[in-house]
């Protein structure tokens, strides 16, 4: 369960051989919450709002990043 990506102490956690949908998994604190990568809609969890705020944000920035990154592991 390698991270990924940090920034403003939020981890990016994508898992080897997750299960399906595509997503990641974004943790600040205490809190996680799974992010459809396709969609970007909660698929399990949450963040503060305003940290969900940021990982929104970011992830639209980086979505065809993260895809690439789920696919390889996910063959």
């Amino acid at each position: 369960m390698p991270t990924y990506f940090t920034f403003d102490g939020i981890k990016i956690d994508l898992y080897f051989d997750d299960h399906a949908p595509p997503h990641f998994h974004a943790i600040y604190a205490e809190y996680e919450e799974l992010v459809e990568i396709k969609t970007l809609g909660t698929y399990q969890g949450r963040l503060p709002a305003k940290q969900r705020k940021k990982v929104i944000r970011w992830a639209k920035e980086n979505q065809a990043i993260l895809m690439e990154i789920w696919d390889a592991n996910h063959k």
